[in-house]
């Protein structure tokens, strides 16, 4: 899949494009919400326009992933981080729903392209390099890389805000600017660092590219039938995506709610969503361990369930230190619960179609998350938010039911295993 390079390059090339890929997320996380509220929607018309998002990546997260395991997963997330910036640029100057519209839509775009080529780059490269390296530490490093990179932006956008506007470009704004100059970056890594070689793609052009796209997509498809196992894996994303509109989308304005001031909120979130995303990364460090201790699906179905409660923590809570030490919580577990479903999905694939499950698992989430930005804003009206807490920590609890195929699975195969050596 690479050129010449080790597995120590490979490990390096996946840490540095995961920082450059979520370091400007982080600068839009303490903001996104607000900034949107700002610039004259009301809560319920910010989950429409953002749901569209959701509902794009709904009918493109499998064609774009059976195109990245058909042309190459480098091309594919430069053309990802292209759409990105265009979405950034339009978001950046919306005033009105519609154009909010048009810039989720790009973005839901963007996510579906984005979605699984790197993680499936690494995967493969490594295996290739060495068949016996151990994936999980690398998934489990990303995911420490992904924390503290967020962390670090939502530092930088807490601060820009604390400073106020520049010139024409107000406060709340400032933190996106820097997160679209920062895409860039990250499109110029991609192209440097991404080495792949693939099969020459002969003639046909893109109505080639468009039948292996398609042929990768009906395997993919087959596979999930065929798999309990990785069915009930792509099913947990369906809890998971609902679930996560609660701590992503609902925990700024019940901040607001608490202290009072939009602007004091963002001021707060900004610091606090970067010690959050560092708890992730502290999370996804154990990951290793706790696999060891309690195998992956076992840990992974009690991550769900310790989430679920640290959703109704920040709906409980009845100050500023309550809610953020719930919400802390909650991002440690959530860090820990990525590796560890994604080293579960990995198990049950091969290379060839690598990109297309890791795409449809993630295909899951996308629209449960757009169905989650419809119900929850609308339960979450006067006097509280914490009604839609409390049913996003229901449904997030839900999804540990969901790893026992798979742990059966572990279980039965360490049966044979031993019925094997006997």
């Amino acid at each position: 899949m690479t050129v010449e390079l080790s597995v120590a390059s490979i490990h390096r090339r996946f840490l540095v494009l995961t920082a450059a890929r979520w370091l400007p997320v982080g600068l839009w996380i303490p903001v996104v919400v607000l900034f949107t509220l700002d610039r004259g929607l009301t809560l319920v018309q910010f989950g429409a326009v953002a749901s569209v998002q959701g509902l794009v990546v709904l009918a493109l997260e499998l064609p774009t992933g059976g195109l990245a395991d058909s042309i190459g997963r480098r091309r594919v997330l430069v053309i990802a981080s292209a759409v990105s910036i265009v979405s950034t640029a339009i978001y950046l100057s919306a005033t009105n729903p519609i154009a909010f519209l048009v810039a989720f839509a790009l973005q839901g775009i963007y996510r579906a392209l984005d979605s699984g080529p790197l993680e499936a780059w690494y995967v493969d490269a490594t295996l290739a390099a060495d068949p016996t390296a151990p994936i999980e530490r690398g998934l489990s490093a990303a995911g420490m890389v992904l924390g503290v990179s967020i962390a670090v932006g939502a530092v930088v956008a807490g601060g820009l805000v604390a400073l106020g506007g520049v010139g024409p470009v107000d406060a709340l704004a400032v933190p996106i600017v820097v997160s679209l100059a920062m895409q860039v970056v990250a499109l110029v890594a991609v192209a440097v660092l991404m080495t792949e070689t693939r099969p020459a793609p002969g003639t046909g052009g893109p109505g080639r590219a468009a039948l292996a796209a398609g042929a990768a997509v009906a395997d993919g498809l087959r596979l999930l039938r065929w798999s309990p196992v990785l069915m009930a894996l792509v099913a947990v994303e369906l809890t998971w995506g609902f679930g996560m509109v609660a701590f992503e989308s609902l925990f700024p304005v019940r901040l607001n709610e608490i202290v009072g001031s939009g602007d004091e909120a963002a001021t707060i979130l900004g610091p606090v969503a970067a010690a959050a995303w560092l708890a992730s990364a502290a999370g996804a460090a154990v990951v290793p361990w706790l696999g060891r201790r309690l195998g992956m699906a076992p840990a992974a179905a009690l991550m769900r369930v310790l989430q679920g409660l640290s959703v109704v923590g920040i709906g409980l809570a009845v100050g500023v230190v309550g809610a953020v030490t719930a919400y802390l919580v909650c991002y440690a577990i959530h860090g820990a619960s990525n590796p560890a479903h994604q080293t579960l999905v990995h198990g049950q694939v091969q290379g060839p179609l690598r990109a297309t499950v890791v795409s449809l698992n993630s295909m899951a989430s996308h629209p449960a998350y757009a169905v989650g930005l419809l119900v929850l804003p609308a339960l979450a009206g006067a006097p509280s938010v914490s009604p839609a807490m409390y049913v996003a920590a229901g449904v997030l609890a839900l999804g540990s039911l969901l790893y026992i195929p798979a742990w059966r699975q572990r279980v039965a195969g360490a049966d044979q295993s031993l019925r094997t050596t006997r």
